[in-house]
């Protein structure tokens, strides 16, 4: 006769290594939408959660990708660029009324000064209203790509062969390194006067990562 087994079979979230459950119920218990923000090699996404009992619910979503519509050519995954995408979500979800949020890194670890926290930074600057610390954040230099441009001009005038292949695509794309500060800062104010929304027609949002992550986990070895 076959016994029956008492040992409780984790979900399959927690088992895959991509839910803490109980850190998401601290999340949850704040009863305030979640910024999520995810990483790829290319891309930089950040979305506003809402949790609902039926799942849960994106309300607005950026990605870096988007960028482009704005005028921004350099690499989408950079920390300017993902400082610029946590505003481009903060900017559309003031248009929800959302003002407050808690944010969820999912599993990856704390690493101050990554594309993720300054994502964070750049959803406060947009109005978002985030508990955090400021040390987690990309000094203002690293922000705007100031040590890009000053590493860029430093190479060309070094090693223009190295230089060439290090940023071929700012190449191929005719963008100068050198340029990025002073655009970073154009394209925030173009962002912020256009109140989020793109000039040309597109997608809303990029479903790269289609199901939002669900908690953040601080012992994660995951790293920018």
């Amino acid at each position: 006769m076959r016994r029956s087994s008492n040992i409780a079979i984790p979900h399959r979230r927690k088992r895959e290594g991509k839910t803490d459950y109980r850190v998401r119920l601290k999340l949850l218990k704040s009863r305030k939408p979640r910024l999520v923000v995810r990483k790829s090699r290319n891309n930089i996404i950040c979305q506003v959660v809402k949790y609902e009992q039926k799942g849960d619910k994106i309300m607005v979503a950026a990605t870096s990708r988007e960028l482009k519509a704005f005028g921004w050519n350099f690499h989408p995954a950079n920390l300017p660029s993902a400082y610029l995408t946590g505003f481009l979500c903060a900017e559309r979800a003031k248009h929800h009324k959302v003002n407050h949020a808690v944010l969820d890194i999912g599993l990856y670890s704390i690493t101050p000064g990554n594309r993720l926290f300054s994502a964070l930074k750049g959803a406060i600057d947009g109005g978002l209203e985030i508990p955090h610390s400021a040390d987690v954040f990309p000094s203002q230099e690293r922000l705007s790509g100031r040590h890009i441009a000053a590493y860029a001009e430093k190479l060309k005038a070094e090693n223009p062969a190295k230089y060439k292949k290090l940023f071929s695509a700012y190449v191929k794309e005719k963008a100068e390194p050198k340029d990025m500060p002073a655009l970073f800062e154009e394209i925030k104010k173009k962002i912020a006067e256009a109140k989020g929304e793109r000039k040309h027609a597109a997608k809303h949002a990029e479903h790269e990562h289609h199901e939002p992550a669900h908690t953040h986990h601080l012992h994660a070895k995951k790293s920018d």
